[in-house]
């Protein structure tokens, strides 16, 4: 039977449409760091940071390795310690980018003990930016100091529109108002949890953004009204910083799942 992502197709006439066809990029780690969906560049890529992203060569960084045998179902990606290199894939054809009205859904899965395996600091398993996690940027995160740590989800336009100040991010109530937080959470050591982050209108005035873990909806973003720049050149998927775990199966797709494809593809 033939299967997508490890799902009969046949559970696809639960979906309201098949997820395939909104499928633009797709890395299941499987033997090869490349991506095997994706009408850009689907080699991943790594810098010394991400200040010289244009420098960036395809490989993986030191401390980063394809695990085999370590993935849900095959390989992936092993974070060994922290990272604070960059490591990403080029946005550009492989992302449907719309300035105006910006679409779509992200989905991966992590394995980790936030507690024990994370190091100090603010860890970011993805971001999808030009420039920083303030600026034109779709993110998830694991806070610092917090104990236990929270995960959240970040969606933010142009900086010089929300913080034309450029406040400290974490003291500035436009930034801490717009976050979804989930303080109970499934990750585990050992264990697969599923993160899908869904958005929509990002760029109109409109945008909206929702965190689902395990299939399960866990909290929306606040009012994303601000507008969405990007230089195409520089846009990317950035994978693990600071992070330390398990990294498998990235898939991007260009149009809102629904609840119960998530849920779907979570199975």
């Amino acid at each position: 039977m033939n299967r997508l992502f490890g799902i009969p197709c046949l559970a696809l006439a639960a979906f309201a449409a098949d997820p395939r066809q909104a499928l633009t990029f797709h890395a299941p780690f499987d033997g090869s760091t490349d991506a095997t969906t994706g009408k850009g560049d689907r080699r991943l890529y790594t810098a010394a940071s991400y200040k010289v992203q244009r420098d960036a060569v395809p490989g993986l960084p030191p401390d980063v390795e394809l695990a085999k045998g370590q993935g849900r179902k095959g390989d992936a990606l092993l974070f060994k310690k922290k990272n604070t290199r960059a490591l990403f894939f080029k946005a550009k054809d492989n992302l449907h980018f719309d300035p105006r009205n910006w679409t779509g859904s992200i989905v991966f899965w992590l394995s980790l003990d936030p507690e024990t395996d994370l190091e100090p600091g603010f860890c970011d398993p993805i971001q999808v930016t030009d420039k920083a996690y303030n600026d034109s940027a779709i993110w998830v995160d694991f806070t610092k100091d917090d104990k236990p740590r929270h995960f959240r989800l970040g969606v933010f336009g142009s900086l010089k529109k929300w913080n034309p100040e450029n406040l400290d991010a974490n003291k500035f109530p436009a930034f801490l108002n717009r976050l979804a937080v989930v303080k109970k959470y499934p990750f585990a050591k050992g264990k697969w949890t599923q993160v899908a982050i869904t958005f929509s209108g990002l760029g109109s005035g409109k945008g909206e953004a929702k965190l689902y873990l395990n299939g399960k909806h866990q909290a929306d973003a606040g009012a994303i009204t601000e507008p969405f720049e990007w230089d195409l050149t520089l846009g990317a998927i950035r994978l693990g910083v600071g992070y330390v775990g398990l990294f498998d199966d990235l898939a991007i797709y260009n149009r809102v799942l629904t609840p119960a494809e998530i849920e779907a593809l979570a199975r």
